[in-house]
């Protein structure tokens, strides 16, 4: 059995650390908990973007209603067979889309996780809030080109691009 995924900030920002799960929602804190719960349950080493897209598709109204309602049914099946064996081909690297060789890791997330969940934070600090929300990891998760996230979408047909537009409309009206 492997051992949990201990529970980490989710970005070093170098010497000053910020402890980024400290400045979140409380229903983004709920989605990083249910992900944290889900790689567990499926065997991954790490918290990887798939597996935040899965909880904040479940969780987050604000986030689903930026898809087209078919595209949430199709991406939640596709999210619950990668759950139950389908990711296997998955778990044998890690997350590292665009990731600088050598840069220091956060342990239980995969680095384009970890790099996604600062994005939030800042995003919603440049928006003038003190706490990350659901929408604003949803940005971060369709910027990330390469990531698990972004090549889920792709499978199941989401237009990434329309849905960021979407994203950064909804981010001026937040």
């Amino acid at each position: 059995m492997r051992p949990p995924i201990p529970r980490q900030s989710a970005v070093d920002h170098g010497p000053d650390h910020v402890e980024i799960e400290g400045r979140l929602t409380d229903e983004l804190t709920s989605v990083i908990a249910a992900a944290r719960r889900r790689a567990l349950r499926d065997g991954d080493r790490q918290i990887d973007t798939a597996h935040l897209l899965h909880t904040l598709l479940e969780s987050d109204p604000d986030v689903r209603a930026l898809f087209d309602g078919p595209q949430v049914a199709r991406l939640l099946g596709y999210l619950v067979q990668r759950s139950i064996g389908y990711g296997l081909r998955w778990r044998i690297g890690v997350e590292d889309a665009g990731v600088v060789p050598g840069a220091p890791g956060t342990p239980g997330w995969s680095p384009v996780a970890a790099r996604a969940m600062g994005q939030a934070y800042d995003r919603a600090v440049r928006r003038g809030e003190r706490s990350a929300h659901g929408v604003d990891l949803l940005a971060a998760l369709v910027a990330t080109t390469g990531s698990r996230a972004v090549e889920v979408l792709a499978t199941v047909g989401v237009d990434v691009g329309a849905v960021a537009r979407r994203v950064v409309r909804t981010g001026e009206a937040l």
